[in-house]
């Protein structure tokens, strides 16, 4: 695995030799995982410290749900739902914060509020002008892919080539942020598991991060509680199957032990603590008798 230093503004990042965990915090009322357990200031405020306790090297805070067929909200709310906790955190924790938005106005205020991380689902589709924050606060940008919106992604997703498609989406963004003024050094690509993949789709990226290789930038992955885990869980079963359940906790590790050792650099998930005992053993599995 190819190593990389990020460096901005007081923050680094080395990726490759220890994995990188994304401990996430969602503000939101409908996250299909946690949505509305962190709605309240101050539950958001003591999580977002727990996940950091735990182990967290970046703390990804969002207020709008991205999951299957959800609408978007108002810039407004979304600020209402993120700047305090931003504000709040950004003094008290060592890691970088992280926005989860696709909106420059929010992106901009949370920069400000004490953020220095832009996550942006939508790769600077939705709003080009995130690209232009980004460049001004001279901040890493996570760039992902996604088949169509949210709201239309799970509807029948069909790939030519699912690697290629995949790896040509997110050429064309990097290539786009860099004409935009971001430092290229300065770039993450997340193939988006989850956003517009069948459970086949979402098994072989897992299987080969590899096949992103070449795109000569830091790979993150983001399998936590998903869909196809529960749906790999359930079988034949008519029992239902939250997101919640110990069974979907153990699968996520697997999937996560499964992406590093293909070849992600950092790892996006809800809960750290077990996430980071996986990547350590991992980590060392992945370097012993080098």
């Amino acid at each position: 695995m190819k190593a990389y230093t990020l460096r901005w503004s007081g923050h680094s990042l080395e990726l490759g030799v220890k994995t990188c965990v994304m401990g996430i915090l969602n503000t939101t009322p409908d996250s299909f995982s946690d949505g509305g357990h962190f709605f309240n200031l101050d539950e958001a405020l003591a999580q977002g410290e727990k996940l950091v306790a735990a182990g967290a090297d970046i703390l990804d805070i969002g207020g709008e749900s991205t999951r299957p067929f959800s609408e978007g909200v108002p810039e407004e709310e979304e600020i209402r739902r993120v700047i305090p906790v931003i504000e709040t955190l950004a003094p008290r924790i060592p890691v970088p914060i992280s926005i989860d938005t696709t909106k420059a106005t929010v992106a901009a205020r949370a920069l400000d509020a004490g953020a220095a991380i832009i996550n942006d689902v939508s790769a600077l589709r939705l709003d080009p002008e995130v690209a232009t924050v980004a460049a001004k606060g001279g901040v890493p940008v996570i760039l992902m892919h996604m088949l169509g919106t949210p709201r239309t992604m799970q509807v029948d997703p069909v790939y030519t080539d699912l690697f290629g498609d995949i790896r040509s989406f997110l050429e064309t963004a990097i290539n786009t942020a860099v004409s935009k003024g971001i430092d290229r050094g300065l770039l993450i690509a997340d193939p988006g598991i989850g956003f517009g993949k069948t459970v086949e789709h979402n098994l072989l990226l897992v299987k080969h991060m590899e096949a992103f290789d070449s795109l000569d930038v830091p790979l993150l992955i983001g399998p936590s509680r998903k869909a196809f885990i529960r749906t790999l869980i359930k079988g034949d079963s008519e029992r239902e199957i939250t997101p919640d359940l110990p069974e979907v906790a153990t699968g996520t590790q697997a999937t996560v032990a499964a992406a590093v050792l293909s070849g992600a650099h950092i790892v996006r998930v809800h809960d750290v603590a077990a996430t980071r005992a996986t990547v350590t053993l991992i980590d060392a599995i992945r370097q012993a008798g080098l």
